[in-house]
């Protein structure tokens, strides 16, 4: 079977520093912390009480009241992303086949803030079982691609990845190969995550998985300093238009990039600690390449899981030693969580679109509070610290790590 090839048509997002995709790439490219301390919630009592937060979100503004209280936080990311995406692709529902067009979406919890809200009033009342009609609707994780498929119509194929940290990168995988199969012209692909809640956070924190750098909270995600104490959460959603090239062409698209590949594998390590020698990271790079059909030489970025954990930054880094070899040292490396924190199921999805804005704009997005490398970690590979640079990109790699040992990769390359 010949391949279809697949293209990125439409962008959108709502994160720690961007409410659109402009703000987003301004403030990548100006290396701007998302950090904050934590407002949502009373965390005075937390060993952290600091996360990357989104900012200046009111529901009520996008969705009416009945609405909004049908939809969990992590829904609302996704449908606030998908809006400016679709609009940002310019199609037209009315105008596709709706039964080419599918929804893929990803996240590694779903509705956490209903699961908490709910248990705590069951528990906390008389034990009289009052619970919500939307209740399960609200918290189950695949319900936001439920409402993306309702709201536009997308009749194709229609489910939700959850591999933890992975999960957004191996749902852009899926999208990817079911366009390249003719299964489907239009996918909306990405991922949505409204963890900072008590819940995650106490359990993060208890894993010791988390920085716990209250005083310095605003530089807490360090990825690759030798002072880096664990991630930051995050929250938002991110969201890609993928399209078969002949599709966009036919409707005279913007085209942003291609997706050439995706790879996938396994640690089969351990249930939260990167194998030590990143051997599973390793693999998913080289699928990632296979499957593009690249050499590591034709790579310029690689924008990395990068957590600022002291074992997984550590491996990691290993493993783009071993895979591109010489060529690693003319690589740009850098990891956004820096300045976004960890979106958890989401992260692949925002990370994905700051792998297109280095393909589409030529501009590496730094690793901020990057002040000394960890000895550790081999200083001659340019770990692009604390400001942005250009340079042509050709191609950009992009790795997605989660809890499990399951690791997701894919790779864009400018169109032509």
């Amino acid at each position: 079977m010949e391949m279809k090839r697949v293209v990125v048509t439409g962008l959108g997002t709502i994160n720690p520093i961007g409410n659109n995709i402009q703000e987003y790439w301004t403030n990548l490219e100006n290396g701007v912390s998302g950090c904050e301390m934590i407002t949502s919630f009373d965390a005075s009592k937390f060993k952290t009480r600091f996360a990357c937060q989104v900012k200046n979100f009111d529901p009520n503004n996008y969705f009416d009241r009945k609405e909004v209280k049908k939809i969990d936080p992590y829904t609302q990311f996704a449908l606030v992303a998908v809006d400016e995406a679709m609009k940002d692709s310019g199609i037209n529902p009315e105008s596709i086949d709706l039964d080419m067009a599918g929804v893929i979406w990803a996240s590694g919890i779903g509705g956490l803030q209903s699961l908490t809200d709910e248990v705590r009033g069951y528990v906390v009342g008389d034990g009289t079982p009052r619970f919500s009609p939307f209740f399960i609707p609200r918290m189950i994780s695949d319900i936001a691609a439920g409402h993306i498929s309702i709201k536009y119509g997308f009749r194709g194929p229609n489910f939700s990845t959850v591999s933890a940290c992975a999960s957004s990168t191996n749902g852009i995988i899926c999208a990817m190969d079911i366009i390249r199969t003719g299964k489907a012209n239009v996918i909306i692909s990405g991922g949505s995550e409204a963890s900072v809640t008590e819940v995650a956070l106490g359990g993060f924190s208890s894993m010791q998985a988390i920085s716990s750098n209250n005083d310095e909270y605003k530089s807490a995600s360090r990825p690759f300093d030798v002072t880096r104490d664990g991630f930051v959460m995050g929250e938002g959603a991110g969201c890609l238009i993928l399209e078969e090239y002949e599709h966009a062409k036919a409707r005279g698209a913007k085209i942003y990039c291609e997706l050439v590949g995706g790879g996938m594998s396994a640690d089969a390590y351990h249930l939260t600690a990167p194998h030590p020698e990143g051997l599973g990271a390793k693999r998913v790079m080289e699928n990632a390449l296979k499957d593009a059909n690249l050499k590591p030489e034709d790579i310029d970025y690689v924008n990395v899981h990068g957590t600022a954990t002291p074992l997984g930054d550590l491996s990691e880094t290993k493993a783009i030693a071993a895979v591109f070899g010489e060529h690693a040292y003319k690589l740009n490396i850098s990891s956004t969580k820096s300045m976004t924190g960890h979106l958890l199921g989401a992260a692949g999805a925002i990370e994905a679109i700051a792998a297109v804005f280095a393909v589409y704009k030529d501009t590496i997005p730094p690793t901020i509070n990057l002040n000394t490398i960890d000895p550790q970690i081999d200083s001659k590979l340019n770990l692009t610290p604390n400001k942005a640079q250009k340079r042509t990109v050709r191609a950009a790699l992009s790795n997605t790590f989660g809890f499990g040992g399951h690791n997701a990769s894919i790779i864009v390359k400018k169109a032509l």
